[in-house]
């Protein structure tokens, strides 16, 4: 499986410091940047300081994080959009190749790791989107305390605020964790336009205090895609106030399997969601339509550890107001400055209300709405 997840990133106090290196911490970059380490993995040995500070540049392998209170910034000239982010973490390796999901990780969270932080990441596994469905893990969390990703990925209480989250089959799984996405895109996508491509799967085994809820965002993608099927006969997943693309079958959600279908106590739960994808005539029998919304404390409990600014899905930086159009709905309408001349790499932002820069991607990628505040070229 091809997973790919476009970490956010920090505060709106913080932006600046997503440019520059806040006071103290250490610093990561390539050779000649002028940073101490060329590698996170000789920044994490370094313990004078629980900050690390990233430049822009493609870092190759693997990084553990097994110790707790870290917070890791990359470089952005934008704090609050995924599209600005210039760090990227990638490596190719598959779940039968290194023995195990968690150890084919890009990045991976020590389960003593707790309060780790990461903003204006680019996590990637490129080992490919392949027919067998081999897990190829781009982020793996095995902490069971409190983890944040401003604009990221999954396993304890976790938090993925304006992320952008792409895979291929049971891209967002685990077993031991409570995961509140906010105001995020999910890509789906099937090796081939009739492939089943699974958003979820749930491994909830007991009737415990764990959920997965998606809150407000976009799920959209390419293929037969469900919204999730049960690892585990327990599986508890919500969908509230997100749109729905045309991707999404009509059923919605599917079985573990036709052997193993898992589904006698799960709870697959729906709110006051939109689009084509949306609750309709034919959905699983397993599912349910709810009449009111999960809450965030329900989820998470205390939210005091969560950048406040992530639960918003307002992208600026500035506290002054934009005057530009109020709705996205369309790439072309919500930018002024978009001229000719001017085109937007490959997952830059291209649209979105109060944006202003190019709405025309460069050759090969399209606009592609995610939500009224943020469309990007694919």
């Amino acid at each position: 499986m091809k997973a790919t997840y476009f970490c956010l990133s920090a505060l709106v106090q913080l932006a600046a410091a997503a440019s520059s290196p806040p006071s103290g911490s250490i610093t990561v970059g390539p050779s000649g940047s002028g940073a101490k380490y060329t590698s996170l993995t000789s920044a994490l040995a370094d313990t004078s300081s629980n900050v690390i500070f990233v430049y822009s540049g493609t870092y190759t392998g693997q990084t553990l994080i097994s110790r707790a209170n870290v917070t890791i910034y990359g470089q952005s000239s934008n704090a609050k959009a995924y599209s600005s982010n210039t760090v990227t973490f990638t490596n190719s390796r598959s779940a039968s190749d290194a023995g195990s999901n968690d150890a084919s990780g890009t990045i991976r969270i020590a389960a003593a790791a707790n309060n780790v932080k990461l903003y204006n990441l680019i996590i990637a596994n490129t080992y490919g989107t392949t027919s067998n469905h081999v897990q190829a893990i781009a982020l793996s969390v095995l902490s069971t305390g409190n983890f944040a990703c401003y604009a990221c990925s999954l396993k304890g209480k976790q938090f993925y605020g304006l992320s952008y989250i792409e895979g291929t089959t049971d891209f967002i799984f685990g077993q031991r964790s409570s995961i509140w996405i906010y105001g995020s895109t999910i890509q789906a996508i099937g090796p081939s336009s009739t492939s089943t491509v699974h958003i979820t799967a749930s491994g909830r085994e007991t009737d415990d205090s764990n959920w997965y809820v998606f809150d407000h965002s976009t799920i959209q993608g390419t293929g037969s895609v469900d919204l999730g099927r049960p690892w585990r006969d327990h599986a508890r997943v919500v969908y509230q106030y997100c749109s729905l693309g045309s991707a999404v079958i009509a059923a919605g959600w599917r079985e573990w399997s036709s052997s193993d279908p898992n589904t006698e106590y799960v709870y697959y739960g729906e709110y006051s969601n939109t689009g084509a994808g949306a609750w309709k005539s034919g959905r699983a029998s397993f599912a349910t339509l709810m009449t009111s919304p999960v809450s965030i404390t329900t989820v998470l409990g205390s939210t005091s550890w969560i950048d406040s600014a992530y639960l918003t899905t307002d992208t600026s930086t500035s506290s002054s107001s934009s005057s530009s159009s109020s709705s996205s709905s369309s790439s072309s309408s919500s930018s002024s400055s978009g001229g000719s001349g001017c085109t937007t790499a490959k997952w830059g932002q291209c649209g979105g209300s109060g944006f202003t820069g190019c709405t025309t991607c460069e050759a090969g990628s399209t606009c592609t709405y995610s939500n009224d505040f943020y469309s990007q070229c694919l």
